[in-house]
């Protein structure tokens, strides 16, 4: 079992990665499942602080969120073309929209 520490080197993190996989599947309220709790922590502050994931831009947050809800995104667009709104102007509002 994997001494608890601080994560300060790659071959630490590999550890802690390795243990948190054998780890993955302990029942709540076990030592093992507050382990897993702590090991977590502990590589999510690694990876925060050795490589941190960037914001989106405006652009790649909108484009994100349209993607992620295509479906409902392709249901509004149907209600626009049953209302009568030409799909040239649909065309060039997404187009507006997505760059």
């Amino acid at each position: 079992m994997l001494d608890l520490k601080p994560i300060r080197t790659e071959a630490d993190y590999q550890l802690a990665l390795s243990e948190i996989e054998r780890l993955f599947d302990a029942p709540l309220g076990t030592p093992e499942c507050d382990r897993l709790d702590i090991l977590a922590t502990l590589v999510e502050a690694y990876e925060m602080k050795h490589d941190p994931i960037p914001l989106p831009t405006p652009d790649e947050a909108l484009l994100f969120r349209l993607e992620s809800r295509r479906s409902v995104v392709a249901a509004f667009i149907d209600g626009l073309k049953r209302q009568g709104v030409d799909e040239a102007v649909i065309r060039v509002a997404l187009e507006e929209v997505t760059g």
